[in-house]
């Protein structure tokens, strides 16, 4: 579903704040793959997932989607493939427009752009439906703004936006860092359903070691802009956070001495 063959992206090249970002990045993801990124930071983490999502261009290399090269789309066009949450709850969503319009909009995702949203009675009931899914009572506020919603809420709805269009791939910035433990507890099981429902294929950077064992079939570890080890489901299921900390160890020649990766 997912095919990266050897991107790299450096940013201010030729001068005193020179910064490489990737080195030569190979990532496949099968269909319906759920691969967690975890690595401290300066890793590459984000920007691996700008370049995919085209935020960034690549300097070198190929990004294939379902087949189709994408390397050199901008990242308006990758939008009908591509479904996002980011770490801000903020982002995602017009928070001066009803949750019924901000439905409306994702509802287009990927199709001829128009200068308004429609809302037709039979929409209103599948958005209702969609809502009564997340079981935080929205279905009963679609005329609310969005500005007014908890941040746990927008992330909800903002996870609930991106994948209404069924993309062929969704990519997961850190969604649940801004959130407080038991609000990210559930934004994540709320995740994980929606995965296995509809099958997607999903990228996940995430701070916390635990929630990246928990969750996905696959672990990346990524250290100095390039995948340190890609851990596959059958040894995944076996590891604890000691034994990551000991395989980077191992792998990278020095010892893990990173922010929140540590406390999580």
């Amino acid at each position: 579903m997912l095919m990266i063959e050897h991107i790299s992206k450096t940013f201010n090249p030729n001068t005193i704040t020179e910064k490489i970002a990737l080195r030569g990045v190979s990532l496949h993801l099968a269909p319906g793959d759920f691969v967690t990124v975890i690595g401290g930071n300066g890793a590459g983490k984000s920007t691996l997932m700008n370049s995919i999502a085209g935020t960034y261009p690549v300097d070198e290399g190929k990004i294939e989607i379902a087949g189709t090269d994408i390397t050199r789309w901008p990242e308006h066009q990758r939008a009908k493939f591509i479904g996002r949450v980011f770490q801000d709850p903020m982002m995602g969503t017009a928070a001066n427009m009803q949750i019924e319009e901000n439905l409306a909009i994702a509802a287009r995702r990927g199709k001829r752009p128009t200068l308004r949203w429609s809302s037709t009675a039979t929409n209103r009931e599948h958005y209702r439906e969609l809502l009564a899914g997340l079981h935080l009572g929205l279905e009963d506020r679609m005329e609310s703004k969005v500005g007014l919603l908890s941040g746990g809420q927008r992330q909800a709805l903002t996870l609930l936006m991106a994948t209404m269009a069924e993309p062929k791939l969704l990519l997961l910035d850190e969604h649940t860092a801004a959130l407080d433990p038991k609000t990210a507890e559930k934004v994540l099981a709320l995740t994980k359903s929606i995965v296995e429902r509809q099958h997607l294929t999903t990228l996940m950077i995430t701070h916390n070691m635990r929630d990246a064992l928990k969750f996905g079939n696959r672990l990346i570890m990524m250290f100095e802009g390039k995948i340190l080890f890609d851990v596959p489901a059958e040894q995944k299921k076996n590891l604890q956070v000691k034994d990551l900390l000991a395989m980077f160890e191992k792998a990278a020649g020095s010892e893990l001495v990173s922010d929140s990766l540590l406390l999580s």
